[in-house]
């Protein structure tokens, strides 16, 4: 079993048998069916069914010779809203299956963006219109969270909250540079973060390291996309998975100044939301790319 269906409302599903309903019921009452041609020999397929908003299960397989489809793997989903990124995006395909991964450098977060790509059939069709690698495209991304906890925000007054920003921004464009090659910019990166370790070093005898750290987005685990997150909640909602009648929470939560939605299970989620407190967790990170913006 995938271990993410948790994420969307299916705690319950622990057997085989109780997942080949769930396909079952995806093949037969479908949301979206998605067919690209990949070759003479290969057709990909998907087909995908919702069972909240916003979320639900995907199948991506084959037709065989003789017009019967096979399954290669599902997947659970959740689709994020709005745009998270400009960047320019890579994607490489997964050596193993019919799945990608898309890879982009933001500089707000400082590391490789890398994100498991949910519109695949859309990427395999501007494929074949025209090379779509290292084009700037927007990107929405969203997570899905087995385990998290919300934590009481950092008090800050308006002109803490003014002076982050700027330095924000400055950061931004020593990082833009240094990526250029800039020995200037580098230079000043290093030493700012020798400052930053000294000064964390220091309050961090007397203070909680969460209150030091307003937000954090950093790799966790050995999947290149997962990633540990700490991120100020912006908007927050409950919906109803309409087959296993499991609550689920939605969050929109800015980290890093990356703007992006999670799903997690009510039953996986220790305290309560409230738009400005933050949410502390780790995340399967996915990513639709607008290709339409092309």
């Amino acid at each position: 079993m995938h271990s993410y269906l948790r994420a969307i409302g299916f705690s319950n599903i622990k057997k085989t048998k109780d997942m080949e309903e769930i396909i079952k019921l995806v093949l037969s009452d479908s949301t979206q069916k998605k067919m690209v041609e990949i070759s003479d020999e290969h057709t990909f397929f998907e087909v995908s069914k919702e069972f909240s908003e916003l979320m639900g299960v995907a199948i991506r397989g084959e037709f065989n010779e003789n017009n019967e489809f096979m399954t290669e793997y599902y997947f659970p989903y959740f689709e994020g809203t709005g745009i998270t990124t400009y960047e320019d995006v890579d994607i490489e395909k997964h050596a193993e299956k019919e799945s990608y991964a898309g890879i982009c450098d933001d500089v707000k977060v400082g590391v490789s963006l890398i994100f498991y790509l949910q519109n695949v059939a859309d990427y395999l069709k501007e494929l074949r219109l025209s090379s779509v690698q290292n084009k700037r495209l927007s990107v929405t991304l969203s997570g899905l969270s087995l385990s998290g906890k919300i934590i009481l925000p950092v008090n800050k007054n308006e002109k803490q909250i003014k002076d982050k920003k700027k330095i924000t921004t400055y950061r931004n464009k020593l990082i833009a540079a240094a990526r250029d090659g800039d020995e200037e910019a580098i230079e000043n990166l290093t030493l700012e973060d020798i400052d930053t370790y000294t000064m964390i070093s220091k309050r961090i005898m007397n203070e909680d390291i969460l209150t030091l750290v307003d937000t954090y987005f950093m790799p966790y685990g050995v999947e290149s996309d997962q990633y540990s997150v700490l991120g100020e909640i912006m908007d927050f909602s409950f919906v109803i998975n309409h087959f296993t009648k499991e609550e689920v929470c939605l969050m929109t939560i800015e980290c890093n100044e990356l703007v992006f939605d999670v799903c997690i299970n009510k039953k996986d989620l220790l305290g309560e939301p409230s738009i400005g407190r933050r949410f502390k967790g780790n995340i399967w990170l996915q990513g639709k790319i607008n290709f339409n913006n092309l």
